[in-house]
């Protein structure tokens, strides 16, 4: 038991959260270059380069420079065992990244110094908000112009209605930057573009008041600037308190520049030690303790073909509790019966290890024949437990989709299916109808492109779209209901999912009230959201 608590206590499982272009994915591989896991960093450029970040593994990543699907890492650093959850920064993904966050025991958010909070940080912030956990706020680019940094505290605090607590400050910005002044530490780190983060930068002890020192390191404006700043800051400022870190209602704040590893290292080693080791998880009828000894798991993600080679699945799981070991028998309880999970492998990105034990916290991926579902509970046969489900989005365009080739019937059928099973674009059938010709819903239409590229990449089939005018979806709740003598407006469509469930594509509300008011008895409900 001894061992088994201290390899969880060491545990820290986070999701990196951004806007697109915020810098996310650049912090998330300068966290790995520091950890041994990498040896360099790829710089995501688009299709001229031949280089890419560690975590876009799939190819429409690379030619477009954005994350589409979240990535798993695993690495060591100091003693602990660190699990990262890089996602998608662009809000036509934002499903896959609440998903991930389900897994996650707290988040680093990352702004642009210039932009600011944009939409999708907002968005992202709301759901870590609703789940309680810690969230660190890296400002990054300070090596180029940025806002002023009480304007970007005075931001974080009015939109998100947390308190913020700065760890160390910046010393100017853009092309006068010239390094961060650390407050717990009372030292300077100084900024050298060329250093690149190939050697730590080695912090000079100076506090505020030694004039001369502060003098010779940054110039005397510089020095009279900062003190200024630090100054407001003592008096104006939030205290610093590490239980309101850790229940999300106080974010410290750091500032940096991931592209030139400036002030990566001290940011990881502060957030380790604030962060906390894996949360107790919610199930039906109680809690989940992470040091209960009976391994307990839920799957937050499908993913379908991540090894061209192989055409295979792998379910995503986060391990809830206790130790996972590779030939024990658990119980799924979605399934309702005991299986063994086949090749279990832990993640840096593509790149996959068979692993023989895993902790709480960790995240592990498992083959899945197809018997998995997003939300499901793999769990100790002792427990009798169910892991809250996870939301899934309304989608928000819907088109047709029909195969152009009669004789890759069986590709398009696969194909729909398995990526439909992964749970970010929905797929619906036309009642009798075949699989030939389906409805596609996606939250975002970039969604399209993805589903296109995959089509054709990892099943060799291309289709036909028609985009449809629909932007509304309903479940008909009442089992008992003849669906094809409903009044409906000429604008409503009947649809099915996978599971044979009946649903209602709208194209505004006037139609559901229209289909309400006709039909006696009807009972819509909305598609399961956050």
């Amino acid at each position: 038991m001894a061992d088994l608590k201290q390899e969880i206590e060491r545990r820290r499982t986070f999701a990196i959260i951004s806007h697109p272009d915020a810098g996310k994915t650049t912090l998330t591989e300068k966290f790995l270059l520091y950890g041994g896991a990498i040896q360099s960093a790829g710089t995501v450029k688009g299709k001229a380069s031949d280089k890419h970040a560690v975590s876009d593994w799939m190819e429409i990543e690379k030619q477009r420079g954005i994350s589409i699907t979240s990535s798993v890492m695993q690495f060591e650093y100091n003693g602990y065992c660190i699990n990262i959850l890089d996602t998608p920064g662009h809000q036509d993904f934002s499903e896959d990244t609440y998903r991930t966050l389900m897994a996650a025991d707290s988040a680093v958010m990352v702004i642009d110094a210039a932009k600011g909070i944009e939409p999708q940080t907002r968005k992202l912030f709301h759901v870590c908000a609703k789940r309680d956990i810690p969230i660190f706020t890296f400002i990054n680019k300070l090596d180029r112009e940025a806002q002023d940094p009480f304007d970007l505290l005075d931001e974080l605090e009015r939109e998100f209605g947390i308190g913020t607590y700065p760890m160390n400050w910046p010393i100017s910005c853009g092309v006068n930057f010239q390094g961060v002044y650390d407050r717990a530490k009372k030292c300077i780190l100084t900024f050298e573009n060329h250093h690149g983060g190939r050697q730590r930068l080695e912090a000079i002890a100076c506090d505020i008041t030694e004039t001369e020192k502060l003098d010779s390191l940054i110039g005397e404006y510089r020095r009279r600037e900062l003190c200024e700043q630090v100054e407001l800051l003592d008096g104006a400022c939030f205290d610093f308190d590490l239980e309101k870190v850790r229940h999300g209602k106080l974010s410290p704040v750091f500032f940096g520049s991931a592209l030139n590893n400036f002030g990566i290292e001290p940011f990881l080693e502060s957030f380790l030690e604030m962060t906390t080791s894996p949360l107790t998880r919610k199930a039906e009828g109680g809690e989940v303790d992470p040091f209960d000894e009976r391994f307990s798991a839920f799957v937050f993600k499908i993913q379908a073909n991540m090894n061209k080679a192989h055409r295979d699945r792998i379910a995503f799981m986060r391990i809830c509790s206790g130790k996972f070991e590779r030939n024990e028998e658990y119980f799924h309880v979605q399934g309702g019966k005991a299986l063994k999970l086949s090749q279990p492998q832990q993640m840096m990105a593509q790149e996959r290890e068979i692993i023989d034990t895993a902790y709480a916290g960790d995240i592990i991926g498992v083959f899945d024949p197809g018997i998995f579902s997003i939300g499901d509970t793999i769990a100790d046969p002792s427990m009798k437990i169910r892991f809250e489900g996870i939301p899934t989005f309304a989608p928000e365009h819907f088109a047709i989709v029909e195969q152009i080739d009669s004789m890759k019937r069986k590709q398009f059928d696969k194909g729909m299916r398995q990526i439909a099973q992964e749970g970010a674009i929905q797929i619906f059938t036309l009642p009798g109808s075949g699989m030939e010709r389906v409805i596609v819903g996606v939250v975002g239409m970039l969604q399209y492109e993805v589903l296109e590229h995959r089509m054709l990449t990892e099943y060799g089939v291309k289709y036909r779209k028609t985009d449809l005018p629909h932007t509304l979806i309903r479940w008909v709740e009442n089992k008992d209901i003849d669906i094809s003598r409903l009044k409906l407006s000429a604008d409503t469509r009947w649809i099915q999912d996978f599971h044979g469930n009946d649903l209602l594509i709208f194209s505004g509300e006037w139609s559901i009230d229209w289909a309400l008011s006709n039909n006696e008895g009807l009972i819509l409900s909305e598609f399961d959201k956050m």
